[in-house]
């Protein structure tokens, strides 16, 4: 039976895992991108070529996104796409945290249909694909059935409280915590350990992919920050924010951002 690319990823994501680990901890050399787009190890570097040599041998078809890769104008006339974040969390691996993940995705026409976001230090996989639901370490997801911001646990940047990006001028009460990965809080999500997520600066497909179809699957909503569904492997490769909670509590965040 064909692999599909729902076990391609997964496959590949546990290998990424036994790659990073033998760096991690270990002072993996370290250095900056340009532009301050943020710290790059050489695990990171390692990953990603590992990534590009079994997933392209794999479906030579698909194109190609990845953080640490230089983008290719070709993916844009390709029906199917490979999104990837080697190593989402950066800084935390460099700090020795264990928060860090591999973030793996294929988008189709713009939406995603394969996803696995995995934290190798956690021992947890979270794995999705369209219209199967999603699964951490083999057991359904389901996202937060809260609603209201007074009760809600949200995960967000202390940015995010800034009060231009809210209608009334300022931010509503609600719990803020933070984790450093995007992949990871989209999947402390679709988990229902905390009811939403917000990110309202322009934010990288490759962090987002996965994560996107992890919390949809499992029941939540993700969109923009202006409610707008999201679109994948775009000519530049930033969506407009992300907001993610299941359905009521989506809404009500929306209806209360500023219009951007």
């Amino acid at each position: 039976m064909p692999e599909t690319d729902l076990d391609l990823l997964i496959k590949a994501a546990q290998a990424s895992g036994e790659i990073a680990k033998t760096f991690f901890q270990n002072a993996p050399k370290t250095w900056d991108k340009d532009d301050n787009a943020g710290p790059v190890t050489e695990a990171d570097l390692a990953v990603n070529t590992y990534l590009e040599d079994v997933l392209r041998t794999a479906r030579p078809d698909y194109g190609w996104l990845s953080e640490e890769s230089l983008d290719e104008p070709e993916r844009q006339s390709s029906e199917y796409v490979f999104i990837i974040d080697p190593i989402d969390g950066t800084r935390s691996f460099i700090e020795g945290s264990r928060t860090w993940a591999h973030s793996l995705a294929i988008a189709r026409d713009g939406r995603i249909t394969a996803a696995a976001v995995l934290l190798p230090m956690r021992d947890m996989m979270f794995s999705a694909a369209l219209d199967q639901g999603a699964l951490l370490n083999g057991e359904t997801l389901r996202v937060s059935s809260q609603k209201g911001f007074e009760r809600s646990e949200i995960l967000a940047t202390r940015p995010v409280l800034e009060p231009h990006h809210w209608s009334t001028g300022t931010a509503p009460q609600f719990s803020r915590h933070h984790r450093p990965s995007l992949a990871y809080r989209l999947a402390l999500i679709a988990q229902g350990r905390f009811d939403a997520m917000l990110t309202l600066r322009p934010s990288w497909e490759w962090d987002i992919a996965a994560g996107a179809l992890i919390v949809s699957e499992a029941g939540g909503t993700i969109s923009d920050k202006t409610g707008t569904a999201l679109k994948f492997n775009n000519v530049d490769p930033r969506l407009n924010g992300v907001v993610a909670a299941g359905p009521n509590l989506h809404s009500e965040i929306i209806g209360k951002l500023a219009a951007a």
